[in-house]
């Protein structure tokens, strides 16, 4: 902790306590809500993870709800931002499609608990609250149909595709490993994603087309 001459603490060092304590706590959030669910978690579970008093998390959240909706908002940072720097890189769209594949996978590595509170959660933010967190789910779905779209247009992809549909069913297939990775022997991210991608490749891909 930085402190000026007299032995104070000073603003930038609170403010760096003040992040680093929040991340904790809405690390804690997430931990108690991917195995308890909203309604069956508790501001009281979330501060027996920390080990601190209930009443010491509403300097950091007010609600429970708030704490909800930092949860699914960490849950779906960075998708958008990495699917965009796929799609404005060199190579086919298959190559593309993998990328984005293995690209929405990437974060259960280090933020299962957030996806999986995303995914089965959000439903009970408030309406205002699904809507700014559900652009991201918006903007990746449009960023896959892109990618389908344009493989079809230049001949990779099926002729009879349909960019929204398939879209649509690629997500929903990934937005499902976070339910079984963990119970499943031998399913180590790696090899999910590699056995997705090669799925999703086989099903999109025009009759006859080179395989990578």
């Amino acid at each position: 902790m930085k402190k000026n001459r007299k032995g104070k603490r000073t603003p930038v060092a609170d403010g760096k306590n003040r992040r680093r304590r929040t991340a904790e706590i809405i690390d804690a959030a997430a931990q108690v809500f991917a195995r308890r669910g909203f309604h069956g978690a508790s501001t009281q579970d979330i501060a027996d993870v920390l080990g601190v008093r209930q009443a010491s998390l509403y300097y950091y959240f007010p609600s429970k709800e708030v704490a909800l909706e930092m949860v699914c908002a960490r849950g779906v940072e960075g998708f958008v931002e990495a699917a965009i720097r796929i799609t404005e890189g060199e190579g086919t769209a298959s190559d593309k499609l993998r990328g984005l594949v293995a690209s929405h996978l990437n974060p259960l590595r280090d933020r299962l608990d957030y996806v999986k509170v995303f995914l089965n959660e959000r439903k009970h933010l408030s309406a205002e609250s699904r809507h700014r967190i559900g652009r991201h789910s918006r903007a990746v779905e449009r960023i896959f149909e892109d990618v389908l779209s344009s493989g079809r247009d230049s001949g990779e992809f099926r002729a009879d595709l349909d960019p929204r549909f398939t879209a649509l069913a690629i997500l929903g297939m990934l937005n499902a490993v976070p339910a079984w990775q963990e119970k499943e022997r031998g399913a180590n991210l790696d090899r999910i994603t590699e056995e997705f991608a090669a799925f999703v490749l086989e099903g999109v891909r025009r009759k006859g087309s080179r395989r990578r």
